[in-house]
């Protein structure tokens, strides 16, 4: 017991010096379906069905008709900007898959509040259930991006936004997050985001 509550002081000491420095993001190259993480996030439509793109590859990976019926379960349309978990059912790499709903800027070209929400309330969902690690995909930056000039970038901008907001709410609260950037070109967009932040 002592050395447990030594260390609780260890790791409070160590984050009054130097933040919360147990706490990660970052960018990497590749599909957030294929990540070794507690949760994967899909970028969901508002009716929760299997779509195209990583929706599609993440319904496949888990089990079609066992995600549509835990999808089922939840009154739709959703929200843009919601964000509601279900099982990772056959996914060997994830507990868990949260569900976020990006908004499509073809419709609501200044939805960014809604974006940064998609990121910011999976990270809410993520603690709610204990979980630590999260993949997330570019939310709205393939064909729900629109006319905005540069997607891609809106995306990382809106996840490192909520990704600092929620360190700042729960600074006792460690995650880990990867964002996910399928193609050269969403790493490219991406990567200018983050040396812009970090």
């Amino acid at each position: 017991m002592q050395a447990w509550t030594d260390y609780k002081v260890l790791v409070a000491m160590l984050k009054a010096l130097w933040g919360d420095y147990m706490s990660k993001i970052e960018l990497i190259n590749g599909s957030c379906a294929d990540q070794i993480v507690d949760v994967v996030v899909n970028a969901a439509n508002d009716g929760l069905w299997e779509g195209g793109g990583i929706c599609g590859v993440i319904f496949r990976k888990a089990g079609s008709a066992e995600l549509t019926a835990a999808c089922k379960k939840y009154k739709t349309p959703l929200n843009d900007g919601d964000a509601v978990i279900t099982p990772a059912f056959n996914m060997k790499n994830a507990k868990a898959i949260i569900h976020a709903v990006g908004p499509n800027f073809t419709f609501k070209p200044k939805a960014f509040k809604e974006l940064y929400d998609a990121y910011y309330n999976s990270l809410a969902v993520l603690k709610e259930n204990g979980y630590h690690s999260i993949s997330f995909p570019l939310i709205s930056a393939g064909i729900f991006g629109g006319s905005l000039p540069d997607a891609p970038a809106e995306s990382a901008k809106q996840c490192i936004r909520a990704y600092k907001k929620f360190i700042e709410d729960y600074p006792d609260y460690d995650i880990d997050v990867k964002l996910c950037a399928f193609t050269a070109g969403e790493l490219a967009s991406a990567t200018n985001t983050f040396e812009k932040w970090f």
